[in-house]
This record gives structure tokens, C-alpha cells and sequence, in this order.
């Protein structure tokens, strides 16, 4: 009795050894199909070109070509600064502020304040619109200056630290004096870059009376000339004009 049990469990074991082998070389085998499997993918996608490319019949100039992606290798065509900015300036809305920037500034020319020979320095020029219209003007020099430059209009400086001499210019205008982060710097340099008898002409956010006299007290070395409420690029705003003291001496 005792030996036809042991004969049992021994036959047992033999078939769920063999039960084991067979699943081992299932699952073998099952692994090599699976990296067969996921080489062939990978190589064929290495190999497609996917759709988001450039085709290669794609249009020759650069503004109707597809955005280029890390599957085309073909050099971006460069564009030179000259090019882009002919077609900026050719624009619809950079023609139409540069025009009303210009109607600003032909009061302050009918004054007498602005001639050809002048030179003007523009503050926190933007993209240099001001600058443009002035020179549009027949005025010759023309510094325009901005955190971030558009050359070739405008150049990068601290608004609020020139890098110009004392009096190097005879007239400082600025648009942008109520986005100033500390407006009695922003003023000191305006002035200290006008020329002793100068002008400081400034446009504000359209204010009153008591607003105006706040701007002026900003300027300590300058005197109040006048002021008015005009229309630039669709805003209303306030003009200041004001000329820096002429020196003691």
C-alpha cells in the first residue's frame, strides 16, 4: 500500500515538472515575440516620416512653408532684419500709429521746439513708432530706447539709468511715464539728458488739472509750459510739455 502511494506522488511530480517546463518555454517564447514584435515597430517608425514634417513639394517661401519639426533636418531659411522689417513697417497698423504719433509731434514743431537739426531722445520707445514718425519729420537724430531693443529704431537701456551725457539732447519724450516702476527716476533722467533749456515732453493716461500738477512736481528741474488733451493711436491722453531750467552759472 505505502508503495503504490509512493509510485503516485512520484508520477506526480514528474508531469508538474514537465508542466513547469512547458510553461517556461511558453513564457520564452512569448518574450521573444514580444521584443521581435516591439523591434519592428520601433524600426518602422524610425523609418516613416510622420505626417507633421515638411513634405518636400512644400511651397519655397518661408511664410507659407509648415512649421518645421525635429524630423526635418533642412536648415530654416533665415530672414534678414532689413526684410522683416519692411514688411512690419508696410503694415496697415504700423503706418496708421506712426501717423498719429506724427500729428503729436507737429504742434510741438509749429512751436518752434522741434527742427531738423534737433536732437531728439525717446524713452521706453516700444517698437519705435515715435521714433519713426520723428524722423518722418525731417528730424535727423533721432535715440530711441527700450528694456528690450527693435533695432533699428530703437536700442536696449535702462529708462531709468541713461547711458547718455548730461544735456545730450535738446528735446526727451516719453508715452510711457505712467508705466514707470519709480517715476521721480524715470523724470530725473528725462531731464538730465535734456539739455539746460531743453524740452521734457510727456504723454500720460488722459488727467485732470491736479493730476497734471503731480507729473510736473515729478520733474524738479524743469517749468510747466502747457497742456493738453489729445488722441494717440485711439487713446486719449494728456500731453505735458515742459522746458528744463537753464543752468545758474
Amino acid at each position: 500500500m505505502s508503495r503504490s502511494r509512493k509510485h503516485q506522488a512520484s508520477g506526480l511530480g514528474e508531469e508538474e515538472r514537465k508542466m513547469d517546463m512547458e510553461i517556461d518555454m511558453f513564457l520564452k517564447r512569448l518574450s521573444c515575440c514580444a521584443i521581435a514584435i516591439a523591434s519592428l515597430t520601433l524600426l518602422f517608425l524610425f523609418l516613416q516620416t510622420p505626417d507633421t514634417c515638411v513634405p518636400p513639394d512644400a511651397p519655397s517661401k518661408p511664410h507659407l512653408r509648415f512649421p518645421k519639426s525635429t524630423c526635418d533636418f533642412s536648415t530654416r531659411l533665415h530672414v534678414p532684419s532689413e526684410k522683416k522689417n519692411t514688411r512690419l513697417w508696410s503694415t496697415r497698423d504700423w503706418t496708421s500709429k506712426v501717423h498719429s504719433y506724427s500729428n503729436i509731434f507737429i504742434s510741438i514743431r509749429d512751436l518752434g521746439l522741434l527742427r531738423n537739426h534737433s536732437k531728439v531722445l525717446c524713452v521706453s520707445a516700444g517698437a519705435g513708432h515715435e521714433v519713426a514718425a520723428i524722423s518722418g519729420l525731417g528730424v535727423e537724430d533721432v535715440t530711441g530706447v527700450e528694456l528690450v531693443e527693435s533695432p533699428p529704431l530703437v536700442s536696449r537701456a535702462d529708462p531709468h539709468n541713461l547711458p547718455f551725457f548730461d544735456g545730450a539732447f535738446d528735446l526727451a519724450f516719453t508715452a510711457r511715464f505712467d508705466q514707470a516702476l519709480f517715476p521721480a527716476r524715470f523724470a530725473s533722467e528725462m531731464e538730465r539728458a535734456a539739455r539746460p533749456g531743453g524740452v521734457c515732453f510727456v504723454l500720460v493716461e488722459e488727467c485732470g488739472v491736479d493730476e497734471v500738477r503731480e507729473v510736473v512736481s515729478l520733474f524738479r528741474n524743469s517749468r510747466f509750459v502747457s497742456s493738453s488733451n489729445v488722441t494717440l493711436i485711439g487713446m486719449r491722453m494728456t500731453s505735458i510739455l515742459m522746458r528744463t531750467r537753464k543752468s545758474s552759472s
